[in-house]
């Protein structure tokens, strides 16, 4: 076979140049061998780097059917939905994604409104998911949910020229687990001012403002949570319910029945039954979530017969991991009289029942290491993705990259992470000798016939096909995964144009901004004793001479200066309440606007009258 003789050459992730015709070359870039009956179960090998996503991209649009893909944790399942996204180019194909609710078992938090925004959105959609991805960690997937039933009783539409009565539906939205808040800000919330109602329906983007003339619907129009500017006109919105279970009267009676079946005692004694008894929903109340249905449902109910079902590694054995903490975690938190826990079989699925259910349909399991020869067997002719650090201390920082290159007798794509990273990126290779060609996407690239190329794409791995002779280069190839991993765990929101990878970015007197220090020059690199120990220093000026020393370790404080003039950019002064004084100044400046706005809004509804 040709991949078993080219795959010789590709020994050790050796970079060898191929002499083979380009005419002789496949088509179809790792086309995938799909089972084509449920008594199916095929598996795919040697996957490496973000091979698993060209491959679901491809298989996605040749199977007749959505795709169920089911990884083994959070992570990957965000990982691989970028990975899809981007090597399906120009396809329109629906990728959904069914978040965990990040919450450990039993846990007596509640999960972010956000994450059930989006778990709603995707069951609301899933009856009519003919075709398509739908992306879900094993974990997640062995979640009790509530049936389909609920979704299709509990959706509701409103458009311009609909009777509204403001008391009615506050009334409404409150039994549908709104919050009536005084300015909307996330989902799941809404606020009243007059004649203008802002509401945040789940599952949707943004929130929307309801102008009221009369008692009739005068405009809709969608608008930015955080300045409260409205946006765009639009004619309808749909309102889907604000947790994935009702909380009406008679399911809260349907509560108190079934918590009084399954636990013997004083129903009183528990601050659960109590809360909800008086139309309260305590955190932590989704794992009480079957008390609230006759019958609960799988997620795997809402999908068709011709699901194709695609396991990433080893989703049976992080299956088994979770009900084990599953079951100990019910064992420590089930002796408090005040929360007392369902059994586990209620509230998830255990790994027999749905390890037995899978079997209904076609299977493809995906690993990236290299399969033995059995039947059903297919290896793909992937290798792993090497490292290519810039180092700021040689005199070409790109010497790694410029060795690929050289040696990668195809065509080479450069991945950046938004389109300020590709700006940044371009001006660094051009001061290294490289100019690669700007393309729009995967398709582009792959139409295209410039050897070196440079896209948008937040990937985290990198691509080397070795038949096909393509290599895609992700920043952690470049930069590593230590400045992804910081900028991962960071609190405050950053700008992803603005962020620092690597020192070779930075030019000496580029201005630069510290998250606690303000703006600063950038001087270059500095090593210090400190503590008998010699570390690399990131040297900053600012006013009056003053230097800042910050560790290289601490890079992901630094950020790019975005003013209208770098060379012109003032300087604070360590030492003083300068820096902390310009960030309140613009931060009470967006308040005023806000409440600018508000007030404008306000004044033009009392003075609204009919044509």
């Amino acid at each position: 076979m040709l991949d078993a003789v080219l795959g010789q050459v590709w020994e050790n992730n050796a970079l060898s140049h191929l002499t083979i015709k380009v005419s002789l070359l496949p088509a179809n870039l790792l086309q995938p061998v799909l089972p084509v009956s449920a008594k199916d179960q095929l598996r795919a090998g040697q996957l490496y780097g973000s091979a698993q996503g060209l491959l679901l991209a491809k298989a996605a649009q040749q199977h007749d059917g959505p795709l169920l893909v089911v990884t083994d944790d959070v992570a990957s399942a965000h990982r691989l939905e970028l990975e899809i996204r981007f090597y399906l180019g120009n396809a329109e194909l629906p990728i959904l994604h069914f978040p965990d609710w990040e919450t450990l078992p039993y846990d007596s938090f509640s999960p972010h409104q956000d994450i059930v925004s989006e778990r709603l959105q995707t069951l609301h959609h899933l009856p009519d998911f003919n075709h398509g991805i739908l992306l879900v960690p094993i974990a997640t997937l062995m979640q009790r949910i509530a049936p389909r039933s609920f979704l299709d009783g509990n959706h509701l539409e409103l458009k311009i020229g609909d009777q509204f009565d403001i008391e009615q539906w506050r009334l409404k939205l409150e039994k549908s687990g709104y919050r009536n808040v005084a300015q909307v800000i996330e989902h799941g919330e809404f606020a009243v001012r007059g004649a203008i109602i802002d509401l945040f329906p789940m599952g949707s983007r943004q929130p929307y403002r309801i102008d009221l003339f009369d008692d009739e619907i005068d405009t809709l129009r969608t608008f930015d949570p955080e300045t409260q500017r409205s946006i765009d006109n639009i004619d309808q919105i749909q309102l889907l319910p604000a947790r994935e279970f009702p909380v009406n009267d008679d399911s809260i009676a349907l509560f108190r029945k079934q918590f009084r079946q399954f636990f013997d005692g004083d129903p009183q004694r528990s601050l659960i039954y109590r809360e909800v008894s008086a139309g309260n929903m305590p955190g932590g109340i989704e794992f009480y979530l079957p008390l609230f249905f006759e019958q609960t449902a799988r997620l795997t109910d809402y999908l068709p017969d011709n699901t194709l079902l695609v396991q990433l590694n080893d989703t049976f054995h992080a299956a088994e991991q979770f009900w084990q903490e599953i079951q100990i975690r019910y064992r420590q938190h089930s002796v408090d009289p005040e929360r007392p826990l369902l059994p586990p079989i209620n509230v998830f699925v255990p790994v027999e029942e749905l390890f037995s259910q899978f079997k209904q349909w076609q299977r493809l399991q995906c690993q990236n290491f290299e399969l033995d020869g059995s039947a059903g067997n297919s290896n793909y002719a992937t290798v792993i993705p090497p490292s290519l650090p810039l180092n700021s201390k040689q005199d070409r920082p790109c010497e790694a990259l410029h060795q690929f290159i050289d040696k990668f007798a195809g065509r080479i794509l450069i991945a950046a992470e938004s389109a300020g990273r590709r700006e940044t990126l371009l001006d660094l290779l051009r001061k290294n000798q490289l100019q690669p060609k700007v393309v729009d996407n995967w398709d582009a690239f792959i139409n295209d016939i410039a050897p070196l190329c440079i896209t948008v794409a937040p990937l985290e791995q990198g691509l080397l096909l070795q038949i096909e002779n393509i290599a895609v280069v992700a920043e952690t190839q470049l930069f590593g995964q230590q400045v992804m991993q910081r900028r991962r765990r960071s609190r405050k929101k950053r700008d992803s144009d603005a962020i620092i990878r690597n020192l070779a970015e930075l030019t000496i007197g580029d201005a630069v901004v510290h998250e606690d220090h303000g703006v600063g020059r950038y001087l270059g690199l500095q090593t210090l004793d400190v503590g008998d120990v010699a570390t690399e220093y990131v040297t900053l000026e600012y006013a009056k001479g003053d230097k800042l020393y910050v560790p290289v370790a601490s890079l992901d404080l630094i950020s790019r200066y975005s003013g209208s003039a770098p060379e012109l950019a003032p300087l604070h002064q360590l030492g003083t309440t300068q820096w902390e004084k310009a960030r309140r100044r613009a931060a009470e400046k967006v308040r005023d606007v806000a409440a600018e706005l508000l007030d404008i809004y306000a004044k033009r509804a009392a003075n609204k009258k009919p044509p």
